[in-house]
């Protein structure tokens, strides 16, 4: 019998006007852990896909093997049959239901009669399982008091629940906390050893050689080798990956000047659930034009607070004073800010970035209608030209302006995102994880586009949970922990555990 549990032989997959895969060989060992990586757009999730049963037999060319037989998935229940199962980046977990209740959806003990759900065999096989696999949260606890990082552990208890033989995980890490990271890698390591496969799609370089026993590396929908994990280093992953040598990951180019252009005085954030309680804590700092300020800290020190307090995301529930340049401003909404030359990428760009089933004309000019208007009427010449124009410039991988974005890769999204807010002019542009669940190559791209504006003068303020980016990027870094701001550094010699120090609350220095 192979030692490959999985094969999947000349695979491609077309849709209209592009070939997604084309010829794709990939074979995985029977309790491996096995990356898959490539750029975003390269293959890896369509792949995937067509493993799991979402593009059904028939969509695509080539073999399934499974355990030496060919395999016809016509969807999803067909693959979880033959114990493979698929854990998305975008969680499907129901927010209103308890965790026991999410893992076993559609799949629930029932009472004698066959009628009524058992809910307390529910709860003691869902704390059964979170116990086994060292997740400590609690069964009966509803999802919607998650945060995103233990939502993600527990769609992973959800796709174990079912007795899986293969896993497939896509971008696992991309939301966790390092703690969270360490509980994961230590369930598919203790997993691993019981005989269960793993196929991980991730971005993050470090983390394949801490977890990965193969790699597989897609290019442009193709396959472009496979190796140990022993005989690669992260600068034959990212040529395999992106067709070239990148020279520097991070190409930062200093422009900082002595101008300051925001400063924000005793700035506090309160919880709109909590009205004593305060998310960012009076907090103080400046931005000089064409400079990149970094903000680090773990997740939960208020950095997004602090930048969405600022653009005027939680209208009242601030006080503090904030001075564009020498001059103090209100800004109440975002509208307000955006007046004021503020711009915004979020987090979360599917979620508040973009309108996923709108075309990319639509979504760039979204944030600056003013300029594509004539006498109060949208110019279709105008959004087409502007649009065209942002497109053009930020390289976004498209067959027309008229492709709806959901439909993008995530770092041609992030592209739409930033074209949205640069069609504003901003003076100011926040950066709340710019790269996150974007590929290296996309990411070189993006921080190409950063030195683009601070040569022009504007300042960007980066928040990153990535610290090589942080070091990478900045010109000064804020350090905050508990809403408070404990570390301000020059970015010369700065390492990354003196970032932690401070990000762990010890100290409050200012270096500058």
């Amino acid at each position: 019998m192979s030692e490959y549990i999985l094969e999947m032989k000349g695979i491609t997959k077309e849709f209209p006007g592009v070939k997604a895969l084309d010829n794709v060989n990939f074979k995985v060992k029977k309790g491996e852990v096995h990356a898959l990586c490539g750029e975003n757009g390269a293959g890896k999730s369509t792949l995937m896909k067509i493993l799991s049963g979402v593009y059904p037999y028939g969509t695509y060319e080539g073999d399934i093997i499974l355990k030496g037989e060919v395999q016809k998935f016509y969807g999803i229940r067909d693959s979880e049959r033959k114990k493979i199962a698929i854990v998305y980046q975008e969680l499907a977990l129901v927010p209103q239901m308890t965790v026991a209740e999410n893992i076993y959806l559609a799949n629930e003990p029932l009472k004698f009669k066959g009628t009524t759900i058992d809910d307390d065999k529910l709860n003691y096989m869902a704390k059964e399982l979170l116990d086994r696999l060292g997740i400590d949260i609690n069964p009966v606890t509803r999802v919607s008091s998650l945060g995103v990082g233990r939502q993600q552990l527990v769609e992973i208890a959800k796709a174990l629940s079912k007795d899986v033989e293969v896993l497939i995980l896509d971008e696992p890490t991309a939301a966790l906390t390092e703690s969270e990271v360490e509980t994961l890698f230590k369930i598919i390591k203790e997993l691993k050893n019981k005989g269960i496969t793993f196929i991980i799609i991730t971005h993050k370089l470090e983390e394949i050689f801490q977890i990965a026993d193969t790699v597989t590396i897609l290019r442009d929908g193709q396959t472009i080798d496979t190796y140990p994990v022993e005989e690669l280093d992260e600068d034959t992953i990212i040529k395999g990956m992106v067709g070239r040598e990148l020279t520097e990951r991070y190409p930062k180019i200093s422009h900082k000047g002595e101008e300051v252009i925001l400063e924000v005085k005793n700035f506090s954030v309160y919880d709109s659930n909590m009205p004593h309680r305060k998310l960012v804590d009076n907090v103080s700092f400046k931005v000089k034009k064409g400079e990149i300020l970094g903000i680090s800290g773990l997740v939960g020190a208020g950095r997004t607070e602090l930048v969405m307090g600022i653009f005027g995301a939680y209208n009242d529930l601030v006080e503090g004073e904030i001075f564009l340049e020498g001059k103090k401003i209100e800004i109440k909404s975002p509208k307000d800010a955006i007046e004021h030359g503020l711009a915004l990428v979020t987090e979360d760009r599917k979620g508040n970035g973009l309108i996923l089933n709108q075309s990319i004309m639509m979504n760039t000019t979204l944030a600056a209608l003013d300029k594509i208007m004539t006498k109060g009427i949208l110019d279709e010449n105008k959004e087409i030209f502007y649009s065209k124009k942002y497109v053009e410039e930020l390289k976004v991988k498209t067959p027309s302006l008229e492709q709806k974005v959901g439909n993008l890769s995530g770092g041609n999204q992030q592209k739409v995102v930033l074209a949205k807010w640069l069609m504003t002019n901003p003076k100011i542009l926040f950066l709340d994880e710019p790269t996150r669940g974007i590929d290296v190559g996309a990411k070189y791209e993006i921080y190409n586009i950063m030195n683009k504006l601070v040569e022009k003068g504007v300042a960007v303020v980066m928040i990153s949970s990535e610290l090589p980016e942080i070091l990478g990027m900045s010109d000064r870094i804020l350090v905050m922990h508990e809403g408070e701001i404990k570390g301000e550094l020059d970015n010369e010699n700065v390492t990354q555990e003196e970032i932690m120090y401070y990000a762990t609350g010890r100290g409050r220095v200012k270096n500058e």
